[in-house]
């Protein structure tokens, strides 16, 4: 209806065979539906959703085309004929709703994680405990004809389309590089010769599959490691496999076990594209960009300024799989951004569980989780508009209850107000921007600075608690010293901390305010500024310096001193998430912060806080102490309630208050209000 608001993103792409109905791909996302046969139908259900919300190519998460390239043991694999046949109930339900989907072929090469793992070399991974097993003539063969095999098998089972991995560091890319290629062979040595495997793939491909077959090459534009690719040998790579037979090229940003963050919530949107856009007129074939692409203005820009032919999107649309129809229709306010913290998503793939999102909790369970239409409307109150509180409030309105949602506050949001603060996450401005929407469209009853009380509640069928924490308080002498300050006070701005910090506890809350103490107004947060973000970590998307786009970082130096505290031993964060808890602590460690465990607290009094470190006196002369030491569930009406003889649900940090947690709190409201 409105897709003149963003003419690029909706302008169809020809590719001569087929035409695709806007500028939109949904980028490959291992799930953890790939890999057994009984969970194809959720998988299915899961890209219906997402074709039906408009997404003009769909690109699966990977697949091995044999046994030894397996992410995992018994992982997704298309190998044999038998293996195509659960896929035809992806493919027929993505045609049926409209859009076309690519099956991706990935090998995992040194990156699988188990004992039959090859690789160009016999150069084992630092982020794998298994060393492979180095591949012959004959081998290197096989794999070529596996993924063609594969690729035929596909087609096969209906897919339009292969994305061929050769990026992040998989098998192709180990093949391209000298990092991970020794070979003095007719696959190995000079650039050409490296090439050989990855374009000789492509080829096999075409020739298999004939003319009408879209076949998409992921290529390591920035390999983010030493001894990768030098920018020529990246522009031969993308002319060789256009001659061989690709009809897209799309983006590859950073290996695995590079030691820059690529895609978390900190890389600034877009800081990537410059590298998609230098290729371009290296090229004739369309390309992709990729990586940090979540809202309609982002993908638009970028196409509009002729840096790319299409925007690859994965968590957005796991986010929000109507993001295609909403974008077209001039809704972007409705959207439900991904705010990448990969929380529910990478981290949940990497501890092999399956994938879902921390803002919408129906990814990938959309054959469970449903929010129908109630045939008994009820009055609900929810009491407490954070995370929790509004995701059960908006999802009981939804579902046709009348809600009526209080806080005592004169804004929604609870704690994410104080993460929205945080330098790096900016992007909880757009939950709660999503949030506020839901609330006019679903018409909650919204009572700000309101302090409930028990007997306000009377009229209401059921009662919801979201009330949040307290934060937990310490006993330790001196505690009431003027210096000793809660997290509240500082990230609130009601106090402002001196030139030198300690903060009592590592947890994600300490992690956060240190973030928040080293930046200052004169050395504000990188995750807004691309170009200052690429010189704080260390990208060059000139290649001027090195192989691989790396440059010497230059961090801004830190608005303070501080010491990041914790009475466990051990290291700080180790409880952080798995695939972004390396960075906080690597940001942290460039602002010159000093993380210490196993802290014996002794007091605090004008000198600072003394201390016991390995056994050692010390005092930390600081200006202030903050205290990030935990939290406890503040759910007093729950007491109230009880006196009167009425039952309540209790939810979000007012059940559980260990850790502060969106990702359970969203989850479990909307869990509660699709029951309710």
């Amino acid at each position: 209806m409105m897709a003149g608001t963003y003419p690029h993103l909706f302008e169809p792409l020809n590719l001569g065979f087929c035409t695709l109905s806007n500028r939109v791909l949904m980028g490959s996302m291992h799930t953890g539906l790939e890999d057994r046969a009984a969970d194809f139908p959720k998988l299915a259900a899961y890209f219906a959703e997402r074709a039906a919300g408009g997404v003009g190519l769909i690109v699966t998460g990977g697949f091995s085309p044999n046994i030894t390239g397996w992410l995992k043991p018994f992982g997704g694999k298309l190998g044999w004929p038998w293996e195509g046949r659960k896929h035809r109930q992806v493919t027929a339900a993505v045609h049926a709703n409209g859009s076309r989907i690519c099956l991706q072929l990935l090998h995992a090469g040194r990156y699988g994680y188990h004992p039959l793992q090859v690789a160009p070399s016999r150069i084992k991974s630092p982020i794998n405990p298994f060393t492979p097993r180095a591949l012959g003539a004959r081998g290197v063969e096989r794999q070529i004809e596996a993924f063609a095999t594969s690729a035929r098998l596909a087609r096969d089972a209906g897919y339009d389309g292969v994305e061929v991995m050769g990026s992040e560091g998989y098998l192709l890319n180990q093949f391209t590089v000298p990092r991970t290629n020794r070979r003095t062979d007719a696959w190995g040595g000079d650039a050409q010769r490296r090439m050989r495997f990855a374009v000789e793939i492509v080829r096999r491909i075409r020739e298999t599959c004939g003319p009408d077959f879209i076949v998409i090459y992921r290529l390591s534009m920035i390999d983010l490691v030493n001894e990768g690719n030098a920018w020529d040998e990246v522009v031969a790579q993308a002319r060789a496999v256009e001659a061989a037979g690709a009809t897209l090229i799309n983006t590859g940003i950073g290996w695995h076990e590079a030691r820059i963050p690529t895609i978390a919530t900190s890389v600034p949107r877009a800081a990537f594209t410059g590298i998609t856009a230098r290729l371009k007129p290296e090229v004739g074939v369309p390309l992709i960009a990729t990586n940090r692409i979540n809202m309609p203005d982002v993908a638009e820009r970028i196409l509009a300024y002729g840096q790319a032919d299409m925007v690859s999107m994965a968590r957005p649309l796991l986010a929000d799989p109507e993001w295609v129809n909403k974008a077209r229709q001039g809704r972007a306010d409705d959207i439900n951004t991904c705010i990448a913290c990969n929380q529910a998503c990478l981290d949940h793939v990497f501890e092999n569980k399956r994938a879902s999102c921390l803002v919408n909790p129906r990814a990938c369970a959309e054959t469970e989780l449903n929010y129908t239409p109630t045939a008994s409307p009820k009055r609900i109150a929810v009491v407490g508009a954070g995370p929790a509180g509004l995701a059960c409030a908006t999802v009981c309105a939804e579902r046709g209850h009348a809600v009526t949602l209080f806080d005592r506050a004169g804004e929604i949001g609870g704690q994410f107000n104080l993460a929205k603060r945080i330098p790096g996450k900016e992007e909880f401005h757009e939950t709660l921007r999503y949030f506020s929407r839901r609330i006019e469209q679903t018409g909650i009853d919204l009572r700000l600075q309101t302090d409930v009380d028990a007997s306000q509640l009377d009229g209401f069928d059921e009662v919801v608690l979201a009330t949040g924490i307290a934060p937990r308080a310490i006993d330790i002498p001196g505690s009431d010293h003027p210096k000793v300050v809660s997290y509240l006070d500082v990230i609130t701005g009601r106090v402002v901390p001196g030139a030198s910090v300690a903060i009592i506890g590592a947890g994600g809350i300490g992690f956060d305010v240190a973030e928040f103490l080293v930046h200052d107004a004169a050395h504000p947060a990188t995750s807004l500024d691309a170009a200052r973000w690429r010189d704080e970590w260390g990208v060059d998307l000139d290649y001027q310096q090195h192989r691989g786009g790396l440059t010497q970082p230059n961090p801004a130096p830190p608005a303070r001193r501080v010491w990041l505290l914790q009475r466990s031993s051990g290291r700080p964060g180790a409880r952080l998430g798995k695939t972004t808890g390396w960075i906080h602590r690597a940001t942290l460690k460039a602002k010159g912060v000093r993380m210490l465990g196993g802290i014996q607290y002794v007091r605090i009094d004008d000198a600072g806080l003394h201390v016991t470190v390995d056994g050692k006196a010390e005092v930390l002369p600081v200006d202030h102490v903050v205290v990030c030491a935990g939290q406890e569930p503040f759910r007093p009406l729950a007491d109230a309630l009880a006196a009167r003889g009425r039952s309540c649900h209790v939810i979000g940090g007012a059940d559980v208050a260990a850790e502060l947690d969106a990702k359970r709190a969203i989850d479990q409201g909307s869990r509660l209000a699709a029951a309710l």
